[in-house]
This record gives structure tokens, C-alpha cells and sequence, in this order.
């Protein structure tokens, strides 16, 4: 088939929650935008195998959970019945509206979307290959990378079984094990662990680090280790899997830990160990961008690369692989393309784990701060002295702040307990504006809300919170 050469004033590559905010930002400013993205439907990872699929998933789980502890509350319910494809009817049927959402604000937009692979011929060139097998160029004044990332799957694990799943593979929901082990202790792993716990599956977590939620505070992670031991058969951190093998029975794994019994058989087992970015396999190498051996695509503040065509954004242009991050950096880089003086300089970036109970963060951690010999004044509200959290028989929760101890700025906020991603938006907003404590103490927050666990921690920098009182050391 001939190819059939085009041009675009801006091309976006990769139709995720950086590429298509981008090119709608871009369109809206009036460029000529083409959107090339590989699926069928726009979205990316995030919204056709990730983040939407998942927290569907995660509600109904949440609920299923609700109806067993609701007997505590004077409400027994019979057993909940699984209806394995209304499920999954229900997790397609959202990530269908939101897909389709884009298209028609793509067409509204004027943005051309074309379903393509695309590889880099040079600077101003794209070889697309489309989804019925032919090819054509695009040349383009400027082009914005946001290619993504894609699940890790060490060699070891990789045995070809489709009873060893990634996060794509477990999101498919194809039955409910009997047994599910799960390999790493991340936010994907225990967000699907816990799905898979309440659908009916004995989950059991092998990490390979001393703790779970690496990344977060232990006393944030700890609220929800304990929480989770109750649903899980069990929880292994320092153990590794030193091997797989797949039988007829199902696949055999052999564990290394204190205490653990191995080998082990699962009916599945969900390898979910990090995401590798997508900068290599696209034809980079015939730019003038650099690529690091990672797959990172190196990037200044700006989104710019070495390349004076090309941008990138997104999981592909470092860490932390989150979509809201790479929404940020389309704005950043559409605005230095139209000239305006844009950097990416937030320095409050909230995680989120949507895990029951939620835990999220944002700004300076505890650890870090520990790790810089940093002075910080560490203010904690538990859950326990809400009376919002009492209402809804969820105590278990924390709120922390972390304080300059001179400045009185709120460095990071904490959160753990039902809606802590809510909530942590507040968190962001002080950290991001510079707020002191006494702007959160002071300011009037509503009653009985577990937005209210924010201000009585910033009360504790001052003086005893309203509803926690510490005797002061003599």
C-alpha cells in the first residue's frame, strides 16, 4: 500500500492522561493538533488498564467488605452473590463512557485522533503503522512524547501461563482463584489483592522489602497492614520468590523468608513489581533526544528534551508515574510551546493509595526528612478523636502533618483512613501555597467531617487539638 504523507503543526503521541490533556490544551489555544495513540479506544493505561478499571473494581470490593462488618452495626446481610460478568460488565461499561468522552471531546475540539503506532523516522517524522496493517508518514512542526509505561515482568516470572498476570491480566477478571499470590507489596499489588480478597480469592502478598507501601510513613502504612492481615491469608515481607513453575495443579512458587513455608501453589499468581517506561521501541535514537538505559526520556523543567522539536511528559519522562503528574506537565509543556514562561515546579505532588483504608500523602515525607537530618515538627491526629470517624465505625485512622519548626510551614501532610484521597487535596493546596499551620488551624472547617482531623492536627502545633490532650513532659 502507498504511504500517505501528511503534516501536523503538533503532533501528540500517546493518548493518556498527559497526551490528550495536551493536545486539548494545545487545540484550544489554536494549534493543529494530531492525537496518535495504538488502542482502539483513547485514554491509556490509566483509563483502559489502570487507574478507572481499578477503582471500579475497588468500590464494589468496598462494599462487598461493608456487608460483612455492618453486622457490628446491628445489619447482617446474606452472602453477597458474585455475578462474575456483571462485574465485569459494570468495570467496561465505565472505562466505555470515559473513552468515549475523549472522542467526542476530540471532535469538539478539532483534534484529529488516528489509532497508529508511531516510530520516529527523524526529528520532524513519524512512520505510522495503523490498525489495519498499512503504514503512512506524518511530518509535524513539533511533537509532544507521551508514550507511557508498562508492567514490569522479571524473566523468572515470565513462563509464558496466563495464570501469572500482570495488572493488565488481573484487571480482565477472568475467575476468582482460590488462591492468588501476589508479588510485591506496592499500591498496585494491594489495590488488586484486595479486590481479588473480597470477590472470594485467599490472597496471599510476598514483598521483598522489610515493609509494604515502601514509599509511605510506616505509621501511615500501618493502619492498613493490619486492616489488610484480616483479609489476607497472609502477609510476607523480607521474602523473595526464587522461582516458578507451572504444573497442572497450579503454579508452584518457592519463597525465601523468616518463617515461611515453601514451596507454595496458587491457582494464579499477579506479578506486580513496578512499570518500565516506554522511551525505547519508538525511534527515538533517529532524534536528537536523549534516552536513559532505564527508558526514561530526560527532560528539563520545561518538558523540553534535547531534541528543539521534541517534548515529553508523563510516565516516559520520569518519576513518579502518576497520572495526575503527567496532566500537569501537558499544561507546562503546551505553555512553553505557545511561549508563555512555564516550568514544572510543583514540589506537592499527592500519592494516593485507594485501598481500603485509603492512604495518601503529599509534600515531605517523615522518612525523608529523616534521611536529610532534616528539623521538623511532627504533629499526629488519630482518627479515634473524630467524631465524624466514630459515626462511620472507621477509627482506625491517622492525620499527621510535617511542620518547619521556625516557619510554621506545612511541609507534608499524612493521611490514612476512608477517603484520605479526598482529603489530601487540602494537604496539597497548603504545601503547594506555602500555608502555615495556623491557616489550617483557623480556618473553619465543617462538623462533624473528617476534614476536620486537618485542623486539629494544625491545632497541635500550637497547643493540645480541641479533642486529643497530651500531658506535656515535665
Amino acid at each position: 500500500m502507498s504511504e500517505q504523507v501528511t503534516h501536523a503543526q503538533l503532533v501528540v503521541l500517546g493518548g493518556g492522561p498527559g497526551g490528550y490533556p495536551a493536545a486539548f490544551e494545545a487545540a484550544d489555544h489554536g494549534m493543529k493538533v494530531v492525537l496518535i495513540d495504538q488502542d482502539p479506544r483513547p485514554g491509556g493505561v490509566c483509563l483502559n488498564r489502570g487507574c478507572i478499571p481499578s477503582k471500579a473494581l475497588l468500590h464494589i470490593a468496598k462494599l462487598i467488605n461493608e456487608t460483612r462488618e455492618s453486622h457490628e452495626w446491628g445489619v447482617t446481610f446474606d452472602a453477597p452473590k458474585i455475578d462474575l460478568d456483571k462485574v465485569r460488565n459494570f468495570k467496561d461499561g465505565v472505562v466505555t463512557k470515559l473513552t468515549g468522552g475523549i472522542k467526542q471531546l476530540c471532535d469538539a475540539r478539532g483534534v484529529t485522533l488516528i489509532q497508529a503506532r508511531g516510530e520516529f523516522e527523524n526529528s520532524n517524522t513519524l512512520n505510522l503503522k495503523h490498525a489495519d496493517g498499512s503504514t503512512s508518514k506524518l511530518t509535524f512542526d513539533k511533537c509532544i512524547v507521551a508514550v507511557g509505561s508498562r508492567p514490569a515482568m522479571p524473566k523468572f516470572l515470565d513462563l509464558g501461563d496466563d495464570r501469572i498476570m500482570d495488572s493488565t491480566g488481573a484487571l480482565n477478571l477472568v475467575d476468582v482463584p482460590e488462591k492468588l499470590m501476589v508479588v510485591g507489596g506496592g499500591y498496585i499489588g494491594l489495590e488488586m489483592g484486595s479486590v481479588y480478597a473480597a470477590l472470594g480469592s485467599k490472597v496471599t502478598v510476598v514483598e521483598m522489602l522489610p515493609a509494604i507501601l515502601a514509599g509511605a510513613d510506616k505509621d501511615l502504612a500501618n493502619p492498613l497492614r493490619k486492616r489488610l492481615e484480616s483479609q489476607f491469608a497472609a502477609i510476607h515481607t523480607n521474602t523473595k520468590v526464587l522461582s516458578v513453575k507451572a504444573t497442572p495443579e497450579g503454579i508452584v512458587a518457592e519463597l525465601e523468608g523468616e518463617g515461611v513455608t515453601t514451596p507454595q501453589t496458587f491457582d494464579r499468581v499477579l506479578v506486580s513489581v513496578g512499570r518500565i517506561p516506554n522511551g525505547k521501541g519508538v525511534g527515538l535514537e533517529n532524534t536528537k533526544v536523549e534516552v536513559t538505559d532505564r527508558g526514561f526520556v530526560v527532560v528539563d523543567r520545561c518538558m523540553r528534551t534535547a531534541d528543539p522539536n521534541i517534548m515529553a511528559i508523563g510516565d516516559v519522562a520520569g518519576e513518579p508515574m502518576l497520572a495526575h503528574k503527567a496532566t500537569r506537565e501537558a499544561k507546562v509543556a503546551v505553555e512553553t510551546l505557545l511561549g508563555e514562561p512555564a516550568e514544572f515546579d510543583n514540589i506537592a505532588i499527592p500519592a494516593v493509595v485507594f485501598t481500603d483504608p485509603e492512604v495518601a500523602w503529599c509534600g515531605l515525607t517523615e522518612t525523608q526528612a529523616k534521611a536529610e537530618g532534616r528539623e521538623v515538627t511532627i504533629v499526629r491526629f488519630p482518627w479515634a478523636a473524630s467524631g465524624r470517624a466514630q459515626t462511620i465505625g472507621r477509627t482506625e485512622g491517622l492525620t499527621k502533618l510535617i511542620v518547619d519548626p521556625t516557619t510554621e510551614r506545612i511541609l507534608g501532610v499524612g493521611i490514612v483512613g476512608p477517603g484520605a484521597g479526598e482529603l489530601i487535596a487540602e494537604g496539597v493546596l497548603a504545601v503547594e501555597t506555602a500555608a502555615v499551620a495556623r491557616d489550617l488551624a483557623e480556618s473553619i472547617h465543617a462538623h462533624p467531617t473528617l476534614s476536620e482531623t486537618i485542623m486539629e492536627s494544625a491545632e497541635g502545633v500550637y497547643a493540645q487539638a480541641t479533642h486529643v490532650y497530651r500531658p506535656k513532659r515535665k
